[in-house]
């Protein structure tokens, strides 16, 4: 096959480039109005009380976890399954990440069985990840999240777009941390967003991201007058990167309709074949298309000669990483996600693959299994 067909696709058009430009000449690049009018569409496209824009999701997990005083000497649950963002924002406060395996449903999602399991006195909350934009199974969660009086965050990375009974994912704990990674569905180069739908907690956060300062640069009285309340962080986005953020997300709802068109392209493809998927779910964002096949690596070289890009989501299971050995975690705690990790293939799903592209792909797929 002669044309590569990419693993993503950024959703950037000349005017998106024209805007940045402009935004660039003004000489007010933080702080200003596309930052705002991104905070409040994106507000408005979740369904969330409040939204506050930051330099990555990892900066929103962390910012999360400070706005809860998570400290040394604290627990925090999160998957095994996920990018070592989600434990790395535990470790910064000082607590310590208490790994849980994932479902056998091929999601990638926390299993809700084993987290009361891990309870004890030192949890504080509990980090979820709507992995590959699978919603969690929030009943469960949020059952166990009442009864032993946890805090919730979510890692929406891959959500956007996610949906559980109704309800954009984010709004279910105390805060929502998106990505807007370039392989992401809307990409800012760097950048994320923290969803909440309390105020006090909200208003935390807009001070913890910038300095800890207590007063917005447009409300003081007299310039560089303020102060400082709290150690904060610099974690906040450019008011370029806002404008990029900002009129993706306006066409981003069509895009999504294609991801999931996409995703039953797929399924119709490779349904009567020996590969593991899980089944088309209307109410996933589709970041990626996930399958599960023996021999992965041989098939991902064999993409590749056909020039088809394709990911891992996630390669190593985060307890097995050199830096989280140190809490000895065992192997055999965690079968669904060494599974998981040696078997999936994250195929590419964007907006900007159509029937002839996918139909490609999956025939390269089903001529390494030699199915017919």
């Amino acid at each position: 096959m002669s044309n590569k067909i990419n693993f993503s696709h950024r959703s950037i058009l000349n005017n998106d480039i024209k805007v940045v430009s402009e935004v660039l000449r003004s000489g007010w690049l933080t702080h200003g109005k596309y930052t705002k009018l991104f905070e409040r569409e994106f507000s408005r496209f979740v369904n969330s009380k409040y939204a506050v824009t930051v330099n990555s999701c990892t900066a929103g997990l962390h910012l999360s976890c400070l706005a809860l005083e998570i400290k040394k000497g604290d627990e925090v649950i999160l998957p095994a399954m996920s990018h070592t963002a989600t434990a790395h924002a535990i470790e910064y406060t000082g607590a310590k990440p208490v790994f849980v395996d994932i479902k056998n449903d091929l999601s990638g999602n926390i299993d809700p069985k084993v987290i009361e399991s891990k309870i004890n006195k030192r949890t504080k909350a509990i980090i979820i990840v709507h992995m590959s934009g699978f919603a969690c199974d929030m009943r469960e969660i949020l059952k166990i999240c009442k009864n032993y009086k946890l805090k919730l965050i979510e890692d929406c990375a891959h959500g956007l777009g996610t949906f559980f009974d109704k309800k954009h994912v984010g709004n279910f704990g105390i805060s929502g941390c998106f990505s807007f990674y370039p392989t992401k569905h809307i990409t800012t180069g760097e950048g994320g967003m923290i969803i909440s739908n309390n105020k006090k907690f909200i208003k935390k956060i807009r001070q913890l991201k910038a300095f800890g300062i207590d007063t917005d640069i447009k409300k003081r009285k007299i310039p560089g007058l303020y102060n400082v309340k709290s150690l904060g962080y610099n974690y906040r986005m450019t008011d370029f990167q806002a404008s990029l953020g900002f009129h993706q997300l306006l066409r981003f709802k069509e895009n999504l309709l294609i991801r999931k068109r996409n995703a039953k392209i797929y399924e119709k493809y490779l349904l009567s074949t020996k590969i593991k998927f899980k089944k088309f779910n209307k109410d996933c964002s589709y970041f990626i298309y996930q399958i599960f096949v023996k021999n992965r690596n041989k098939l991902i070289k064999l993409l590749k000669k056909k020039n088809i890009e394709t990911s891992i989501h996630y390669a190593t299971p985060i307890p097995f990483f050199d830096y989280y050995k140190k809490y000895n975690f065992k192997k055999v705690n965690f079968k669904n996600s060494i599974f998981y990790s040696k078997q999936s293939i994250s195929l590419p799903v964007h907006h900007q693959i159509n029937k002839k592209h996918i139909k490609e792909v999956s025939k390269t797929i089903l001529n390494f299994l030699k199915v017919k």
